[in-house]
């Protein structure tokens, strides 16, 4: 561990890299607290009203990362991350690097790499909360990577949101709030889905989130039940609802005969189907997990350097 990474909350303070919404919200969280912070941003302005605040806003990247001992990057994506680092990798090293930007696993394994082959301490984290929930215990933001730099940085990390280690993994962090976003918008999307076929008999889509809601609330109480059967690989436990009964064709036509593209549900019943036409008619509906689930190892591979 370098020797600026043992106070992360002293003088030197806390560089953050990118004033979106979110990354405003990090920074305002830390004025709050009274620590020393930097800003930067690409487009000019966006500083001002953390400048009022107390922060203070660096004419360059270069001279917001010698500015502190803990630079925090939350960005655009990861091509951006590339850009912003690449050019100051001499002055972050020995400087502890926290990734907030959202980037896949492999994305911030190489981020990882590239980090260690500069003597540059990194953390990776993933943002599982809205930017009005910073400086909350509302969100959550899972990390993976150092875990020397999560455990010096706690007293910073602690002030956006509850704090969850996941692991030296680089990307194990990415991986679950990806996973765990996949399903969110997988929801949103079959809400959304209903409401364009309930439409044409003049039903608003106030009104079917009044009827969806606590339907969809009463049916998340069996995914406990369907990690069980994954978990355990026996897809015939009674009582589950066979792929057979499963079949959704019948959705995919009252959708089409509504002239509602079909497409999300069309590609669950393509799950359904590939199981059926595999033998596995009679087991249960969670059996459509095989056909998405990953071959082999579980860890990712490291696609190259950051920057």
């Amino acid at each position: 561990m370098s020797a600026t990474t043992r106070n992360p909350a002293g003088p030197g303070g806390v560089t953050l890299l990118g004033l979106g919404a979110m990354g405003s919200a990090l920074a305002a969280a830390l004025l709050d607290t009274g620590r020393t912070v930097t800003v930067w941003n690409r487009t000019p302005g966006r500083a001002e009203e953390l400048v009022a605040r107390g922060a203070r806003a660096a004419g360059s990247v270069r001279e917001a990362v010698a500015a502190s001992p803990v630079v925090v990057a939350c960005l655009l994506r990861y091509p951006s991350v590339q850009e912003t680092l690449g050019p100051v990798a001499g002055e972050l090293r020995g400087r502890t690097l926290v990734n907030l930007t959202t980037t896949t696993p492999n994305e911030s394994r190489a981020l990882a790499a590239w980090a260690a082959g500069h003597g540059i301490d990194h953390l990776d984290g993933a943002v599982m909360a809205v930017p009005a929930m910073i400086g909350s215990r509302e969100g959550q933001i899972f990390y993976s990577g150092s875990r020397a730099a999560y455990d010096a940085l706690l007293p910073v990390l602690g002030v956006w949101a509850t704090s969850e280690f996941h692991g030296e993994d680089a990307g194990r962090a990415s991986l679950v709030d990806l996973a765990m976003l996949s399903g969110m918008y997988q929801m949103f999307t079959g809400f959304l889905h209903g409401a364009a076929m309930v439409a044409s008999l003049g039903v608003s889509a106030s009104d079917f989130a009044a009827r969806q809601v606590p339907f969809l609330s009463a049916m998340t109480h069996g995914l406990a039940d369907y990690a069980k059967v994954v978990d355990g690989g026996d897809y015939t436990v009674p009582g589950q609802q066979s792929l057979d009964f499963s079949d959704l064709s019948h959705i995919v036509r009252a959708s089409e005969e509504q002239g509602v593209d079909p497409t999300p549900i069309a590609a669950v019943q393509e799950l359904i189907a590939r199981q059926i036409a595999a033998g596995h008619g009679s087991e249960g509906f969670p059996r459509i997990y095989e056909s998405m689930r990953a071959a082999g190892s579980t860890a990712g591979s490291d696609e190259g350097g950051a920057a």
